[in-house]
Formats: structure tokens, sequence, C-alpha cells
């Protein structure tokens, strides 16, 4: 693992833009595996801000809620096309997202898997984590091993997404998530977590052993996974300074 350590959130979003937006210059039919939520947000607007040709690259998100409609405002289809979408180039066809109104949600999961397959696989997978470490919507105990499919959100998911949807009780309980084994097959992996609350998370995951019980653990057995974050969710690290130190210390053909 990588670890970029920055004193904001804006500072670790920016390295995150441009590490995308590298791939998407020298690779223009990159496969992109996306994030939603309050992390990646401004990275969208990072992205849409370089002007980058969009005309052929593929898009795969991470999960979706199960039981609302894409136009619902608090669907990840609504948040994907306000943020960013309808602000690049990109070809509707182009576009994978989860359907949480699938008839036959366990075969639309199985497509859903085929249809990374046939575009190659995921050149660069987006990911935040979770306060309980998970990834995607890969809850706690979730296997390692596990591929797309639908997942019950714990009580502690649902009360930090209450604030998208107004309530608590509003939240789904239900999500369609691609499983951990299929966000490791991504050639690189880029986490962004910010704040203080995912200092925990980001220890366990980075510096704990590995275990369903921290789902983001898994990724220590990635062979190229880049997290950018900043102080606070630094703060827990055990070798916090030995990051800075790797980072500041990079030679010049690595940095970006």
């Amino acid at each position: 693992m990588e670890i970029i350590i920055q004193p904001t959130a804006e500072a670790a979003t920016a390295i995150a833009a441009r590490l995308m937006g590298k791939l998407i210059r020298e690779k223009p039919a990159a496969v992109l595996g996306l994030a939603t939520g309050s992390t990646p947000e401004s990275l969208y607007g990072h992205l849409v801000g370089q002007k980058l040709d969009w005309s052929r690259i593929t898009t795969f998100n991470l999960d979706e809620y199960v039981g609302i409609s894409p136009q619902h405002p608090q669907s990840y289809h609504s948040f994907m096309w306000e943020k960013l979408f309808r602000h690049v180039n990109i070809a509707i066809k182009n576009v994978n997202i989860p359907d949480g109104l699938a008839n036959n949600i366990p075969a639309s999961c199985e497509t859903y898997e085929k249809k990374i397959a046939a575009a190659g696989g995921i050149d660069i997978q987006l990911l935040g984590i979770g306060t309980n470490g998970h990834i995607g919507f890969n809850e706690q105990t979730s296997s390692l091993a596990s591929r797309t499919r639908i997942k019950t959100l714990t009580p502690q998911t649902r009360k930090d997404n209450a604030r998208f949807f107004g309530s608590e009780e509003a939240v789904p309980h239900h999500v369609i998530t691609m499983g951990i084994g299929t966000i490791l097959e991504a050639r690189q992996c880029l986490l962004l977590a910010f704040g203080k609350k995912k200092a925990r998370a980001i220890a366990e995951a980075v510096e704990g052993p590995i275990s369903s019980m921290s789902p983001a653990s898994a990724l220590q057995q990635h062979p190229r996974v880049t997290l950018c974050i900043d102080e606070e969710a630094a703060s827990e690290l055990k070798l916090s300074e030995y990051y800075r130190w790797v980072y500041d210390n990079k030679p010049g053909w690595q940095k970006v």
C-alpha cells in the first residue's frame, strides 16, 4: 500500500484526481470503477475541471440501493449523473450502475460481473471507507472473496447515510454491491478517507490483521493500492511518519 497523508481533504483529493486524470490521458479507453457519497464528490469536480476526453471511457459503479428508482434524488444513478456524467462527454452506453429495481437481483448481479469481464476488467477502482471498515457496501463479516450481490445494511451504515435521506427510517435496508473479490481484481485501487471518524477504520485497514471484521483490510493483499487521506483520518496510524517520509522521498518518475 502507498499511504499519502495530506494536511487537508482537498489536498488529498487533488492528488487522487491527478492519478485518475493521468490514467485517462494515457489510456483513453480505460475502465473506471467509481464510488459515490460525499467523499469522492470533490474528486469528480476536479476531473471535470481537467477537461479530459471521456468518449471511450467505460465506468462501473460499486453499488446502488435496492428498491429506489434511478430517478430518485438519492439513488446513485442520480448522484453520478449530477456530479460527473452530465459534465463530461461519456457515452451513455458505457455507463454501468447496478440495477436496484431488477426483477431477478441474483441474475442481474451475475450479468454485472460478466460485463466487467467483457470490458477487460477495471483499471482503477475508486473507493471510500465506512466507519466500520466497509468498502463498497461489503459490511463486516463479508467474504473476502465475495462477488457482486445483494447485502443488508447494518444499523450503523444506515445511520451514517441518514443525512442524505433526511431520516434514518428513509434509508433503504438493502443494496447491490460489488464484492470484495470483485474489487480486488481491479488493476489498481484508490481509496479516499477524510476526517477523524474514519481514523480507526483506516488504522485497522492498513496496520491491522486481514479480517472480515475490517473488510478494507483485504486491500493489503492487492499489489497496487493507494490511499489518499487527510491528517485526521491518519491520526491513529502507528507508522504515519514513515508514510510521510516515503511519499516525500519518492523518485521523480513515481510522482504525479
